[in-house]
């Protein structure tokens, strides 16, 4: 696994998802790494980390990989900054080890168990037989899929340069295992492989009621749309939600000075 480690003090660790690497993190390193240890690794199979071949890239196997690596650099009194599919991998890491875990920072993502009549947002490409073909080809992929949901304002260049960063990964069909992987291992119906782990993950949020943490929600993301900030509010009562009106679901690329001006003032206050 490949992880930028930049500061001292307590450790921020930021977690990307589908089909992200640490790139998406870059404007939050250098300011909050000023107070803070920023840790941001990349998942298995994505950015700099390796994509081994006979793996399995299943939620289990991510926050396996997590724990052995904050294991590893003595991470404790942790601050989880999770996106995507950081936030089942964090989740599942914060309610297995709630005793290395400080605060916890939600943006755009979701824990639970899909119910089996539910429609995917990767399921008409299944149904239509494109699937394979996009997921094994990020450099198609990436431009089309991705690119197309921020919603800030790019000229040309930033936008050549963001498609150059975000395809990176992915030179070829072998490289995209762990992107190809990450729909697929969505849980949906109590049959599916990841369905009891990701089960386990949502039974236990109640042991982390007590630790502080905020929601900041990209309020233009069709994946996880606003409504999900209420199915995290009967979670945990107290939660204080940060609305991003201009952001959607990569916020970090849409609003990251805001974003991290509302969590340097959480670290600070708490």
């Amino acid at each position: 696994m490949h992880f930028v480690d930049e500061g001292s003090g307590e450790p921020v660790v930021c977690l990307h998802g589908e089909p992200t690497w640490g790139y998406l993190y870059r404007n939050f390193i250098p300011p909050l790494s000023q107070t803070n240890r920023v840790i941001v690794p990349d998942h298995m199979g994505f950015g700099k980390s390796d994509v081994p071949q006979d793996l399995p890239y299943t939620l289990e196997q991510h926050v396996d990989n997590l724990t052995q690596l904050l294991a590893e650099i003595g991470a404790t009194d942790v601050t989880l900054v999770m996106q995507d599919w950081g936030g089942p991998i964090g989740f599942s890491f914060a309610t297995r080890h709630p005793e290395l875990v400080k605060r916890l920072v939600i943006m755009n993502t979701s824990v639970g168990v899909a119910k089996k009549t539910m429609r995917l947002w990767y399921q008409d490409m299944v149904d239509n037989g494109s699937f394979d073909d996009l997921f094994d080809n990020m450099q198609v992929f990436i431009p089309q899929m991705m690119l197309g949901t921020i919603r800030r304002k790019m000229d040309k260049d930033e936008k050549k340069l963001l498609k150059k960063a975000y395809t990176a990964p992915f030179p070829d069909k072998e490289s995209c295992k762990g992107a190809k992987a990450f729909p697929l291992d969505i849980p949906s119906g109590d049959d599916h492989p990841t369905a009891p782990y990701m089960q386990e993950t949502r039974d236990k949020l109640d042991i982390l009621q007590n630790t502080p943490k905020i929601l900041i929600w990209g309020m233009q993301d069709p994946i996880f749309p606003p409504k999900i900030i209420e199915f995290w509010r009967r979670i945990y009562p107290e939660l204080e939600v940060f609305e991003i009106a201009e952001a959607g679901h990569f916020l970090q690329e849409d609003a990251p000075e805001r974003i991290v001006g509302i969590i340097q003032e959480f670290l600070q206050r708490s």
